[in-house]
């Protein structure tokens, strides 16, 4: 075995996700430290992207605040998230949306996946 899978294993945080693709309007629980003072944000957004493997696994999530689009990669490793909701699972046919940074209005809507 790879000495770096080996290390990798004993460092690795468990942490138990629901199971979500691209598409999908989630919310991430995040922790923010200012000052000595932790509170939790809420970010949430459409997962546009899903990319690595296990211990480097990194999803991006974008939303609109106001007229602008803000996206930001989460690690899926990291302390900081508290938690995440799936808010809606929605029907896309890429792994990678990142056609959506140029739709605007009725278009940017992304179709719920009925079950």
């Amino acid at each position: 075995m790879n000495l770096m899978d080996v290390i990798e294993k004993e460092y690795a945080v468990k942490s138990e996700f629901p199971k979500f693709i691209a598409g999908d309007t989630i919310t991430v629980h995040y922790k923010i430290k200012e000052g000595n003072k932790e509170r939790i944000q809420q970010f949430r957004g459409v997962v546009i992207q899903r990319s690595g493997a296990s211990h480097t696994e990194t999803f991006t999530v974008r939303k609109m605040s106001g007229n602008v689009g803000v996206e930001r990669i989460f690690p899926v490793a990291s302390p900081f998230i508290d938690k995440i909701e799936v808010n809606k699972h929605g029907k896309v046919r890429r792994a990678r949306i990142f056609y959506l940074r140029d739709l605007t209005g009725k278009k940017a809507r992304i179709k719920e996946k009925k079950f």
